[in-house]
């Protein structure tokens, strides 16, 4: 019992003031012309508030055109208003399908985000150009810098004109804000953050944030208390580690004999600990309806998490988050 008290308290100092700052929430339950909308969170210093979660782009590119309408259509439905994609998600499908199935009737209704993984102005442009094209917009509400891995990745980025070319276009109103994301390396967003300080360009960050995540590589003590102190919204993704929470994912060749889900944890207990730190949407992938007909039921049930309760989650998983293997898609810079 000693033992773990110590280890509860070590992590609460670790992670000091981020409970602390709760989501701010919409106070009024809110409906649209589709029904009622999940309960929202404010993004940051942007004013505006968005589903707390938020269906992922990258599945509605892979999974089957049929069951890509269907997710669509089970999110709104549910009352989910938040769209990802990104232009790299295979090669602009996923973006071509919300330009088929979501944006004509219903951009009116969604905050819609993209991304650019170009690592230079030109590219960066042509992407933009090409994703309102896909999607069939005019505007985008967020748009990002994508899948940042390394300090000089950043450095790179910027010595090559990236973020000039999107103020310039967020000057001729192609998306409303700007944001940046990656799952590999915490000191890369650390370091985005540091070479940008002066001038609060960025509204947004993505990164991963699930109960791992803490005792290995971690975003959340690395990145997040940086971002919330600019008065950033905080995008999550990864909260069941890109399904390796669970024994077997079939498209990842993906075993294992002691899983997170159920061995130590419920899909529900990952998610609400998600849903307990200050984090403005949860970005969820679901390759059919059914699964993210589930997600929305998790949403709608959501109960904070108190401070041991959560922390205790942590314990449970630690060792296996030091593995490193769960959280594969983590790299340490050489």
């Amino acid at each position: 019992m000693a033992d773990r008290r110590t280890f509860l308290k070590s992590l609460a100092g670790a992670t000091a003031g981020l409970t602390l700052a709760t989501p701010t929430f919409s106070q009024e339950k809110s409906s649209d012309r589709l029904g009622e909308v999940l309960p929202k969170r404010k993004l940051g210093r942007t004013g505006e508030y968005v589903t707390m979660l938020g269906t992922g782009g990258y599945h509605i590119g892979w999974t089957t055109e049929r069951d890509a309408q269907e997710v669509i259509e089970a999110s709104l439905e549910g009352g989910v208003r938040f769209f990802d994609t990104a232009e790299s998600y295979s090669a602009g499908i996923s973006e071509e399908r919300y330009g088929k199935y979501l944006t004509p009737k219903y951009r009116d209704l969604i905050f819609l985000m993209s991304k650019t993984t170009g690592k230079d102005a030109k590219t960066v442009r042509q992407h933009l150009e090409g994703t309102l094209k896909r999607l069939k917009v005019d505007q985008l509400d967020l748009y990002q810098v994508h899948a940042i891995s390394t300090q000089q990745d950043v450095d790179n980025r910027i010595e090559k004109g990236v973020l000039e070319e999107l103020l310039k276009a967020k000057e001729e109103g192609k998306f409303k804000y700007l944001g940046f994301t990656g799952h590999q390396n915490p000191f890369a967003h650390a370091h985005m953050l540091d070479r940008t300080k002066d001038s609060d360009i960025f509204d947004a960050v993505l990164m991963p944030v699930n109960v791992l995540d803490e005792t290995y590589f971690s975003f959340t003590k690395n990145v997040m208390p940086k971002a919330l102190d600019r008065n950033m919204g905080i995008l999550s993704i990864k909260s069941l580690a890109d399904g390796r929470f669970f024994a077997s994912k079939k498209e990842a060749n993906w075993t294992s004999d002691d899983p997170v889900i159920p061995n130590y944890l419920s899909i529900k207990e990952a998610m609400h600990f998600v849903w307990s730190l200050p984090v403005s949407v949860l970005i969820s992938g679901n390759e059919n309806a059914t699964y993210m007909r589930e997600k929305i039921a998790l949403a709608r049930s959501f109960a904070k998490l108190s401070e041991e309760q959560r922390l205790a989650l942590v314990e449970k998983v630690k060792d296996i988050a030091l593995s490193g293997k769960v959280e594969y898609f983590k790299q340490k810079e050489s």
